[in-house]
């Protein structure tokens, strides 16, 4: 299982993969682009909205952002054809997608409680 506090590197890293992934791998303009784009800020958002170690609210409940990595990793895999441009790109957003998934379906349900004094406090 993985940490939630390597999971959440793994959210800022996987927020800004997609943020630029765009720029770097020119991916045109339109849905494509907007997708990598919205996910990747959701994804850093909701991050730090997350009761985990490295959340900066801890507002949001660990299982629920699980929940939306899942989701979030499934819109990416179907997202091509979904929205019309699997003719031009799929695998990135199969790759992403997946990865996000198999991340999701990994990392454990709640924080260490060493890790996280809210917990212990009763929050």
């Amino acid at each position: 299982m993985i940490s939630t506090k390597i999971h959440g590197y793994l959210d800022y890293i996987m927020g800004a993969t997609l943020m630029f992934f765009p720029l770097l791998f020119k991916i045109p303009e339109g849905a494509a682009s907007t997708i990598l784009i919205v996910l990747g800020a959701g994804v850093i958002i909701y991050s730090l909205i997350t009761d985990y170690e490295l959340g900066l609210f801890k507002i949001l409940a660990m299982k629920t952002h699980l929940m939306m990595d899942l989701l979030g990793g499934a819109l990416l895999i179907i997202s091509p054809w979904l929205f019309g441009f699997a003719d031009e790109t799929f695998w990135p957003f199969v790759i992403l997608g997946l990865l996000e998934v198999g991340a999701s379906l990994m990392t454990r349900r709640e924080p260490s409680y060493d890790a996280n004094p809210q917990h212990q406090a009763g929050h």
